[in-house]
């Protein structure tokens, strides 16, 4: 007991997550839970949500927090929660998720209180799944907490169980012709941990989807394949375009540029878009931006999430 009593802060933090990592892991359901699942076309499923927590450039404890539904299959945005938070707890590789999904899940909550009728079937998050150091990614993570079929949709390979960017791996993204062809990412356990997917046919980098909570991942693929107007689905692209545009809109310097303090600042207040039911706008004229180019596209967001880099910067989970 005296050893652990003078244990470093962040010992601890490490004990005390991987306990309720491993407890949270125990609720994880692999396989489809909902009847529009079932469907070959979905049908049924009018509501995909997607999250994003986007950092202001050079400071990784202010970013803002972002939750956008959209209608499905249209893709058309009907609601958006963006708000300036602070992050506070220490980044640890692997443990991702205790830092950004209080978050999310706040969002969550915010939107079951304010618009209980655009509350998502399913959400897409910017990050892994069961494609994880430990097998419980950001996506397992939120889906458990909030009880939502969650997908994980990472932009690049998280290297675990074998896996790697290796020959190998090149050659198998070579041989992805055109949008939606898929290779299954075979750790050396022998689990097929998620599937590298080309997600339309201009991009030629793949997305890397793995199973997060209440999917199996065949239907998670299937999903995220017709959830694609360019390389990142669209939920997603929403939710990082958005968060994006609300650093530079409400804080005193772009995204980019000098980042503010700690804390979350006054002046910022959340914004909360509720789209009309019937004629819904199109996103790029809600906020005034052009459509984006592939380049854009293909380094959305702060990374790969859960990888040993800073928060904020090239790496996932």
């Amino acid at each position: 007991m005296a050893r652990r009593e003078t244990e470093p802060p962040e010992q601890e933090t490490l004990r005390r997550w991987e306990r309720e990592q491993a407890q949270l892991k125990a609720n994880v359901i692999e396989e489809d839970t909902e009847e529009w699942q079932k469907d070959s076309t979905f049908a049924g499923l009018e509501r995909v949500g997607g999250v994003d927590l986007s950092y202001v450039k050079g400071n990784d404890t202010v970013a803002c927090a972002s939750l956008v539904v959209l209608s499905y299959p249209e893709l058309e945005v009907l609601y958006e929660d963006c708000q300036m938070v602070t992050v506070s707890a220490p980044y640890l590789a692997g443990y991702l998720a205790f830092r950004e999904v209080p978050f999310l899940v706040e969002a969550a909550q915010r939107l079951q209180e304010r618009e209980p009728g655009l509350r998502p079937q399913v959400l897409l998050v910017d990050g892994n799944g069961v494609l994880h150091h430990r097998g419980f990614g950001v996506a397992c993570h939120l889906g458990v907490l909030t009880d939502l079929p969650c997908i994980g949709v990472a932009k690049n390979l998280l290297q675990v169980d074998g896996l790697a960017k290796d020959e190998q791996h090149k050659g198998q993204i070579r041989d992805l012709q055109m949008g939606g062809d898929v290779f299954p990412l075979r750790g050396t356990s022998g689990r097929v941990l998620g599937m590298a997917l080309r997600s339309y046919n201009k991009s030629t980098k793949p997305i890397y989807v793995s199973v997060g909570h209440r999917t199996c991942l065949e239907s998670a693929v299937r999903l995220v394949q017709s959830c694609c107007r360019y390389r990142i689905p669209e939920p997603i692209r929403q939710a990082d375009i958005r968060s994006r545009e609300y650093i530079r809109t409400h804080l005193s310097s772009p995204l980019g540029g000098t980042s503010p303090g700690p804390g979350r600042k006054e002046e910022a207040e959340p914004k909360h878009y509720f789209g009309p039911r019937k004629t819904l706008p199109s996103p790029s004229v809600n906020l005034g931006l052009p459509p984006p180019m592939e380049s854009e596209l293909q380094e959305v967001s702060t990374g790969q999430r859960d990888s040993p880099s800073t928060p904020g910067t090239q790496g996932t989970s």
